[in-house]
Parts: structure tokens; sequence; C-alpha cells
């Protein structure tokens, strides 16, 4: 009989789908994801829950869906009592391990942890072992900085961050020694991240003569944006993600584990390069919500590419099925090894975007639908009861989304079918049906997006 497998969950932020190998990305700046996916399980069409970091985080710690545990935009601690996948797997017998950005322990104006240790009871379940900042950009920069260890002492870094973060993670897969039990290590890397207080990604050095002969992506062509001074740094943020993958990955082999290791590549978004709204995500468009998404172990195996529609929210039920655990009650989301295995599987996306405005979305194969709440705040309003169409975007002959069809009277059924669509949706994740009235121009799309 095999054991339980062990899971490693490799999490990146703000990382488009279109920079990796494996979905066509040119450059070699994926070799050990690409590699992993030859032998494991692609998802070709992944998407975010919700586009902004903090959310997207509690959604994966908890399986639910921002505003069900009420952490819908930045700066909301997840609260205490709502129970996360790291408790399950510790009452299912598994060592827990956290490495990382956490973005899930401060309030702000009430409770501050963003450059402080974090306490135990604000670590989401994680206990065995914790290497973390509440903010990582706040603590660190693309090279130097700091985390703190579980008794508050710092772990100090003088590299490139991805190199120091990923140190961390090796620190605790080889002071493992005799522990029979498997092990879930969850490594949270900001990079591709932009940082905050220089306004530019950073890459390592040499990422702008390495990567200078980018293809652009069709999305950013012709586009304003600051993709252009960006993009190099970009890429070489995200390889470096991937050469420390790769070391994971490495040490993994030598220790035997790796076979019985259930391995998830994700990130929370992408980023549009601030060429749909003044910043660079919080929209439904597929530059900030699709992500890469490879499986590759027990159960996800054969170098295979599932064409559904699936969401970063089905990722907790699907690692607790990995472990022969139980879903949470109430939890949302749906095994991926249905979608993986050709099961019954509805093609259709759920996201909730905060912040720069209050919208719900859904994506499908072929369209992306948005509704906005015109005078809510994306800051302070987790939702509403009455909406407008904003979006609709036909995927199959418009994938860069430049041809916004919300007003196309030949579409009208279309919408009303979305529409209904979306609505059954927010019911499922505990909102209000709201109304939704069809777009007019009264200038709040223009007040929540940039020109192209």
């Amino acid at each position: 009989m095999m054991p339980r497998p062990n899971i490693l969950f490799y999490f990146t932020d703000q990382q488009r789908w279109d920079t990796c190998g494996c979905y066509g990305q040119r450059l070699d700046v994926t070799p050990r994801l690409d590699a992993l996916a030859a032998r494991g399980v692609r998802f070709d069409r992944a998407f975010t829950c919700q586009p902004v970091c903090g959310p997207a985080r509690a959604a994966l710690q908890t399986g639910l869906y921002p505003t069900q545990t009420g952490c819908f935009v930045n700066g909301i601690a997840l609260p205490p009592d709502v129970p996360t996948l790291a408790q399950a797997f510790c009452r299912g017998g598994y060592a827990t391990a956290y490495v990382g950005k956490w973005h899930l322990a401060s309030t702000d104006g009430v409770d501050d942890f963003q450059t402080k240790p974090i306490p135990p009871e604000r670590r989401g379940g994680w206990r065995d072992y914790w290497v973390a900042s509440d903010v990582l950009e706040f603590t660190s920069d693309g090279y130097g900085g700091h985390m703190f260890r579980a008794d508050g002492s710092r772990y100090e870094f003088r590299k490139y961050r991805a190199d120091g973060v990923t140190d961390a993670a090796l620190e605790y897969l080889r002071g493992r020694g005799g522990n029979e039990r498997p092990f879930f290590l969850f490594l949270s890397h900001i990079e591709p991240h932009h940082q905050n207080n220089h306004h530019r990604y950073e890459g390592p050095e040499g990422s702008k003569a390495r990567f200078a002969d980018y293809d652009v992506p069709a999305d950013l062509a012709g586009t304003g944006g600051d993709w252009r001074e960006n993009y190099p740094d970009y890429l070489g943020a995200c390889n470096a993600c991937d050469r420390n993958f790769g070391r994971l990955l490495d040490e993994l082999e030598r220790q035997g584990q790796l076979e019985n290791t259930v391995v998830v590549y994700a990130s929370d978004h992408g980023s549009h390069f601030c060429t749909r709204n003044k910043e660079y995500k919080r929209a439904c468009h597929d530059g900030c919500t699709h992500v890469p998404l490879v499986i590759a172990g027990p159960g996800f195996s054969g170098g295979r590419a599932c064409e559904r529609v699936v969401s970063l929210l089905d990722l907790p039920r699907t690692l607790l099925s990995c472990a022969g655990l139980s879903p949470i009650p109430g939890m949302q989301g749906r095994d991926l090894h249905i979608a993986a295995d050709g099961g019954p599987w509805e093609d259709v996306a759920f996201l909730q975007i905060s912040e720069s405005h209050v919208g719900r979305a859904i994506r499908t194969k072929r369209w992306t639908y948005e509704i906005g709440a015109p005078g809510k705040d994306g800051w302070k309003d987790p939702g509403a009861d009455d909406y407008m169409e904003i979006y609709l975007y036909d995927n199959e002959n418009d994938p860069a989304q430049k041809r916004n069809l919300v007003v196309d009277p030949a579409l009208a059924p279309l919408r009303a079918h979305l529409r209904a669509l979306l609505r059954r949706e927010m019911a499922r994740a505990g909102e209000a049906v709201p109304r939704i009235r069809p777009f007019a121009d009264d200038g709040y799309l223009a007040s929540i997006s940039a020109p192209l």
C-alpha cells in the first residue's frame, strides 16, 4: 500500500499564464515547470477567483470565496474561527510548513503585523515550520530583506529574494530527518509581483538583457501601460521562481520523495501592466485572471492537457482529496481530479473583484462577462444588490479582449444567459441574488478603467 502523498504547493504572485513555456512562451523562462507539465497535468484554462493578493490567499487557505471569509480586500485578517486547509491537514496527521508571503494577519487600523512577527493564532493553522512575513514586499525588496521564524526571530537573506525564500523551504525539507509523517509544504513567493516602493518589477541582475527579445503578448500590443520598461524584468523574476522551483524538486528527488509528492504550481493572479485600469490587476481580463496551473504526482500524471475551465478555488478541495481527507464543511470548489480525468464538469469560473470597483464576473470557454456596482466603493463594500453590465468579450474571436461587446444588440440573448449563470454562481457563493441592469454610458465604466 502506497503511503499518503506529500504535498508541495509552489505559489507565485502576479504571474501570467503566458510567461510559461508549457503555455507557449518562446523564451526559456520556465524549463523546470515545463518539464513537470510534461509528466503531470497542465490546466490550460485556470483562472483566479479574486485578482487581489490577500483575498485570493484567503480563498486558498479556506476553500471559501473572499466575501464568505470577510477578506474581500487586502488589509483584512483571516478570522480565527474560519476552518482552514492547514488545520484539516494537521488533523489528518500531516506535518505542515509555510514559507514566504502570508498577507492574512493584519487588519488595517486594528492590528498591524505587516512588518512584525505574526503570532501563532494569526497563522491559519500552520504549525510545524513557519518562516514568513505578512507583507513580504514591506520587509524585503528584490535583493535582501527578512522574514520571521515561528519564535519571532528574524530570518535574514542577502541575495535575490526568491533565492532567499526558497532557502527557507529547503531548510525545512532537509531538517525533517526521520519524520515519518507526510508533509504539506506551502511556499508563497512574492515574485514576479512589482516592488511597491520602487514602482517597478525587479528581476535578477541581467534580466533586461537576457529577456529583451520577448514577444509582446497580444493583449498588451499597441496599448499604454508600463509593460515596455518592465516586461524583461518581469520574465526574469518568473525565471528565478522557476529556477528555485527546480531546487525544491531536486531536493525531493535526492530524498527519494518526489514520486510520492503531489506538486502544485500556481499563481494568485496575473498582471495587465496598467492597461485595463490604473494598476496591475483587479479586473476581469485574462491578463490578470488567467494563471498557470500545473499539478504532478499521484493522481496527476501522463503529460496531459486539461481544457476545462477551472478555478483557483478548486485547489483546496483537490488537495484534501489527494491526501484522502474529507472536505471542510461548507467549502466551495470542485475536485480537479474529475476535470483532469475527463469526468462531468461545467466550464465556468466565478470571480469576485474588489478595490478598483465592486465587480462580479464569470469566465467560460468562450465568454468573459462582468457586472459592476455604480455608487459602491471597492475598498469598503463587499457586494451590492444592484449591478450594471460592463464587459462582454468573445474569447474565441477576440482572445486579446480588445472589443467590448456589452452593448451589441445581437448578443442580448447571450447576455441574458450569462446573467442567469452569474446570478446562480453568486447565490452559490452565499451572495444575495442582485438586480443586473443593461450597460448605460453614464461615466461609470470610464471611471474604473483605462484607455487601451
